[in-house]
């Protein structure tokens, strides 16, 4: 489970076997998040309010193109 990067306490990460689309996994705590990189659409999230998921989708808007450089390193390897 490589892990991309850590903000804010916040994890993002990837499963070891992941599928299409490309997208992020996003933990801190109780709060949940997967998210499609392309389209920051949000597939999944539990217990985080929408602010919260309006701050990842920044972090991820942000940081992109690195989540689909590992994206790409790791399973297209």
């Amino acid at each position: 489970m490589p892990t991309v990067l850590r903000m804010d306490g916040y994890r993002f990460f990837f499963f070891s076997d992941e599928h299409l689309p490309e997208h992020i996994h996003i933990e801190k705590a109780e709060c949940y998040v997967r998210m499609e990189l392309e389209t920051l659409r949000v597939t999944e999230s539990y217990r985080c309010n929408p602010k919260e998921i309006n701050k990842l989708r920044s972090l991820v808007e942000k940081h992109r193109e690195h989540f689909i450089e590992a994206w790409r390193r790791y399973f297209e390897a």
